[in-house]
């Protein structure tokens, strides 16, 4: 008998589909001590300080340039927790397919999990699979929780104050402009891709220089424009930025330019803000340039007392407007 191309109901029902699966697939991709255990969770032994965080996924289309819903479930969880200054240790997986859903497409998520990983050393220690009828699910939906040892104490929102410099670590825009070109079917003349990476080991770096950082937050849904307006009104602070020191590719502008969206507001994948002291800025900027690959890193404005909950953005004409909070869903199932 052939062997089938696309999950089956019987995948996801507990009797040797579903074992082939997991063994052969999942197992194989993920393998590692605690996980071959088999148990009904995973035991394990955590020290200190912990961070925990969970995500699910439900990007569409579930590939794009730079990407796939696998890397993105991964890079997404470790950033989060990268960003609370924790090492990325253990995560679970859950895994929702719909009946019909190639398994050569799952075989690449997969691999493509398992390679994300290693940047972090992170593993999958637990995880679960359902296979639902077909038209309950749109292909493949992940949940992803992750625990992390925090090694930096003390990053957070609250620690934000007036005088410190904000960072952003790279060039903006890029995940969301590339899902849309992907739905849209646009052929550009040059190739965008998703900012989509694991941040850990810029983290790390910054970590281990001692430099004191305030507060850390990966620009997802709703961009810079969110994270900073968050920033403001959780810290009950004032946040002045300048346009010209964010970096935009030129394809990310063209994108908005076509659509009418403003690349502050779109999604990133790989890309996070940082609050410090004015004193420490330069140097974080200095170890990103030079060990971290982030080119286009730059401290694009400073926190202030005035205009409290407010974020104003200065133009390369020398205006002043406020940056709000996104409104409205811009791109629904961008991640």
């Amino acid at each position: 008998m052939a062997k089938p191309t696309q999950i089956q109901l019987s995948h996801g029902g507990g009797g040797r589909e579903m074992a082939e699966l997991i063994g052969k697939l999942f197992f194989d991709a993920f393998d590692n001590p605690i996980l071959r255990r088999e148990e009904d969770a995973a035991a394990l032994n955590l020290n200190g300080a912990t961070a925990f965080t969970t995500d699910s996924f439900t990007v569409a289309p579930l590939f794009f340039q730079g990407g796939n819903i696998g890397k993105l479930a991964i890079a997404g969880t470790v950033n989060d927790l990268a960003m609370m200054g924790a090492e990325p240790q253990y995560l679970s997986c859950g895994f929702i397919i719909e009946e019909g859903f190639a398994l050569d497409k799952l075989k690449t998520i997969v691999n493509s999990m398992a390679e994300e990983l290693k940047k972090s050393g992170a593993h999958i220690v637990c995880g679960d699979t359902k296979v639902v009828p077909k038209g309950c699910a749109d292909g493949l939906f992940i949940n992803t929780s992750g625990v992390g040892r925090i090694i930096k104490p003390g990053i957070s929102v609250s620690a934000i104050r007036p005088g410190d410099a904000i960072i952003l670590s790279r060039d903006i825009g890029r995940h969301g402009a590339a899902i849309l070109t992907a739905r849209e079917g646009l052929e550009l003349e040059s190739e965008l891709t998703s900012d989509c990476a694991t941040l850990w080991s810029v983290v790390e770096r910054l970590i281990a220089a001692n430099l004191e950082l305030h507060a850390m937050r990966d620009a997802t849904r709703g961009g810079i424009a969110a994270v900073l307006n968050e920033w403001t009104k959780a810290a009950n602070v004032g946040i002045d930025i300048e346009e010209k020191h964010i970096a935009v590719c030129d394809e990310v502008r063209g994108v908005c330019e076509l659509y009418g969206f403003e690349p502050w507001d779109l999604a990133n994948e790989g890309t996070f803000v940082i609050a410090l002291p004015q004193a420490a800025a330069e140097a974080a900027v200095e170890i990103m340039h030079r060990f971290c690959g982030c080119h286009d890193a730059a401290i694009i404005g400073t926190v202030t007392e005035e205009h409290q909950g407010k974020v104003i953005m200065q133009s390369p004409w020398g205006s002043k407007r406020y940056l709000d909070l996104p409104q409205g869903e811009l791109l629904p199932r961008i991640c």
